[in-house]
């Protein structure tokens, strides 16, 4: 499975007509992808057939939120839903940077009926592996997006593989800091069956670039492959 972030529309048309399976939207992807707008999701979902799956994130100080900042991300779980989003991402820490659990159940309530992927802010734990034998214990939680915790994802492999040892019915999929250099070790590494990507197939790798169809379709060739056509 190839997941693709998109912040428009038209990065979604292109998404889908290059042949990857989902859509990960965002706003503010140089902040590492905040809440899209109510118009941004609906003008999504209705320009492509792949799922899309909506980040619910309402800033980008910490994975650490408020009462009150749930509550907002609870309303934009159900506005994407409303939507007719395939799923969220989501991903709650406490002050500690531990799970927070009790929030984590409360958004996963108002996540009822959709897909649920948790992201990187797994990566800001001690220990990640931990982190997803907590994580596989909420069957609300579908995916996790991983890197394998700090550093650089091609040197995380092991812990990665950890993770999926000790994820039961999670599906890990790897990503962040995935890209044509180190792509063909982390398929063959992992042996993980889901892919996340990001800058990697934009204009110049930056966050502002627009879709580079070559480089979409070159990435998506490398991940069927697995990874035999670096």
């Amino acid at each position: 499975m190839i997941e693709i972030i998109a912040a428009t529309p038209e990065d979604a048309r292109r998404i889908e007509a290059c042949g990857a399976d989902r859509i990960e939207l965002v706003s503010a992807l140089s902040e590492g992808g905040l809440t899209p707008s109510y118009a941004i999701i609906d003008k999504t979902v209705k320009a492509v057939k792949i799922p899309v799956n909506v980040m619910i994130r309402p800033h980008s100080k910490s994975f650490a939120y408020t009462r009150e900042e749930i509550e907002i991300m609870k309303e934009d779980i159900h506005v994407a839903k409303e939507l007719g989003a395939n799923g969220v991402v989501i991903g709650v820490l406490d002050e500690k940077r531990k799970i927070h659990e009790v929030f984590i159940e409360d958004l996963l309530d108002a996540c009822r009926g959709i897909d649920v992927t948790f992201h990187r802010a797994i990566d800001e734990l001690t220990d990640p592996i931990e982190g997803i034998r907590i994580l596989s214990g909420y069957p609300g939680i579908k995916t996790v997006l991983t890197s394998g915790g700090k550093g650089s994802i091609a040197d995380n492999i092991t812990i990665i593989r950890e993770m999926m040892k000790n994820s039961g019915h999670i599906s890990i999929m790897a990503g962040g800091g995935l890209n044509f250099e180190n792509a063909a070790r982390v398929i063959g590494g992992t042996g993980a069956k889901a892919f996340h990507f990001g800058t990697i197939v934009r204009d110049n790798r930056l966050p502002s670039g627009e879709i580079d169809v070559e480089s979409l379709k070159r990435i998506i060739k490398i991940v069927r492959q697995g990874g035999d056509n670096l």
